[in-house]
């Protein structure tokens, strides 16, 4: 099925807040509800898809027939833009100049090579659509006239199992649910678990650099990725014939996080493990902030590390943010301080002894134990929070995130600036917010920090927040981190990324999108600004 065109997921699965919600939002936050709702779909104004017969006969033959190209309202509507919060309010508000010319649905990488030709002779702009989860900007491309969008889903397909190897190749359009169901058929797992797991595709993890929430155990997405297929205007890149190579740069970290300017990626090589026996989490308390991050570090650095590990600032776990499902329940007892969740995969052995001796590191580090409900409860809610934003959206509030990382000794500064930052520019636009974060992915040397920011919307809540991402992406980059650990580049990050990457890295970039891409025509605007 389609997501929500207007939200997130499955509509389904929407709730409105309680009532002990909305008063605290009213109260604290100043946010009362909007004088109207969003707009029905089918009152959408659409414009035309504007593109000449000879175009759509063209394109329509590269995919394998009219039946593969949808130019109707709906099937348009629900390819424009992707999910951040600027998305959700401009196309709640009828804005569809983002709105595609036409979807094309390609069955596999030839037909992908014909469209990419195609739109390369027509000079047609083409935007890869995979899950639609993008919180970036990553789908929405600069405006030169019409484009199309790419929609991967027919390429669905669990392409091959090597078990001697542990190694899967799949189709890019292949959804996490659906992926996961086919490995575990077979006894295995990808281990990628990111808060979009329900709608995000293969393709897409790998084309931004996704990191699952279970990254401490099993790596980043990136890291998994053994081979890459990629159609591009100019023909077929082909990368990954061994688990590692000293065969010249790795042409694979040039296609991973390439958000579709570079091609289009048509299958991915990965590395599986076996289903875990058993799936343990649990929580714990801790006074601090502080406190709780150094506990992390130490089993970053020294060990046993879970295979989940992350935790919540006192804002977040105070609001109840730490278990999304659990919001607008009565704060337990002991809800002073911070949460954090462990959770142990593998064989039941294995998992009871690495939970026994990380136990003894977070108690060495001041923590104290809450048992298995907080991390079951995590576990269970734990792909709740874009329901629980579309709905502190209906509620007439603001809700957005954004997320970073450094190295260890800059996260304290690094959280603190960033805090700092939001919290200033959107008091000073009189929307003065909740700035919650939490430490959700942990390495050796660092970790990531995911903020999450809830106002009143405001008068301009567009033009609240570009200023208050403004001075966020500033501080970030003041203080050490980079501007996007897993949420990808997109278009709302450009600015900050042409910064990190310096001059000299983007016109590296730039050189290989000439080479692939000539034409321009792959997502343009994305990741790179136009020539």
């Amino acid at each position: 099925m389609d997501m929500l065109w207007s939200g997130w997921g499955d509509p389904a699965e929407a709730a409105p807040l309680p009532e002990t919600v909305t008063g605290l939002l009213r109260d604290l936050l100043g946010v009362t509800p909007r004088a109207t709702g969003p707009v029905d779909l089918a009152d959408l104004d659409v414009p035309e898809p504007g593109l000449p017969p000879a175009v759509l006969d063209d394109l329509a033959g590269a995919v394998g027939g009219a039946a593969h190209l949808r130019t109707d309202a709906e099937t348009r509507v629900r390819h424009t833009r992707g999910k951040s919060t600027p998305d959700l309010l401009r196309i709640r508000d009828g804005d569809l100049d983002d709105v595609p010319a036409a979807v094309l649905l390609p069955a596999g990488h030839d037909d992908v090579l014909a469209v990419l030709r195609a739109c390369a002779r027509h000079g047609l702009p083409l935007v890869p659509f995979g899950g639609g989860t993008s919180v970036v900007g990553g789908l929405a491309p600069a405006r030169r006239g019409p484009f199309v969008a790419l929609d991967l889903r027919r390429m669905d397909r669990l392409l091959a199992v090597d078990p001697l190897s542990r190694t899967a190749t799949l189709h890019p359009g292949l959804r996490a649910p659906h992926a996961e169901a086919l490995l575990a058929a077979q006894g295995f797992t990808l281990g990628h678990f990111p808060q979009s797991y329900e709608w995000a595709t293969i393709g897409g993890f790998a084309a931004t650099r996704s990191s699952g929430q279970a990254s401490a155990g099993y790596g980043r997405f990136d890291e998994m990725v053994l081979g890459l297929t990629l159609a591009t205007p100019e023909g077929t890149l082909d990368t990954g014939r061994a688990p590692r190579s000293a065969a010249g740069p790795d042409l694979r970290q040039l296609l991973l996080g390439s958000e579709g300017a570079f091609g289009v990626i048509t299958s991915v090589t990965v590395r599986i493990r076996p289903v875990p026996a058993v799936r343990r989490y649990e929580g714990w308390r801790f006074a601090s902030f502080e406190d709780g991050a150094t506990a992390l570090r130490h089993l970053a650095q020294d060990g046993p590390r879970p295979t989940v590990l992350r935790l919540s600032d006192e804002t977040e776990t105070l609001v109840g943010l730490a278990q999304p499902d659990a919001i607008g329940a009565a704060a337990p007892p002991q809800a002073a301080g911070c949460t954090a969740v462990a959770g142990y995969e593998g064989t039941a052995e294995e998992a009871a002894y690495r939970q026994e001796r990380a136990a003894a590191v977070l108690r060495a580090c001041g923590g104290t134990p809450l048992g298995a409900e907080p991390g079951e409860r995590w576990a269970h809610g734990r792909y709740a929070a874009p329901y629980l934003r579309d709905a502190l959206l209906d509620a007439g509030a603001f809700a957005e995130t954004l997320e970073t990382a450094a190295f260890w000794s800059r996260v304290p500064e690094l959280y603190a600036s960033v805090r700092a930052a939001l919290t200033a520019t959107l008091t000073e636009a009189g929307t003065p917010p909740l700035v919650m974060c939490h430490i959700s992915h942990v390495y050796e040397n660092g970790a990531s920090l995911y903020f999450t920011v809830v106002s009143a919307q405001g008068e301009t809540p567009l033009t609240h927040w570009a200023r208050a991402k403004r001075a966020a992406n500033e501080a970030i980059l003041a203080a050490g981190g980079t501007i996007s650990h897993h949420h990808g580049v997109g278009t709302d990050h450009r600015d900050a990324y042409l910064e990190e990457a310096g001059p000299l890295g983007i016109a590296a970039l730039r050189a290989v999108k000439r080479c692939l891409d000539p034409a321009g025509v792959l997502n343009p605007g994305v990741l790179l600004p136009l020539d």
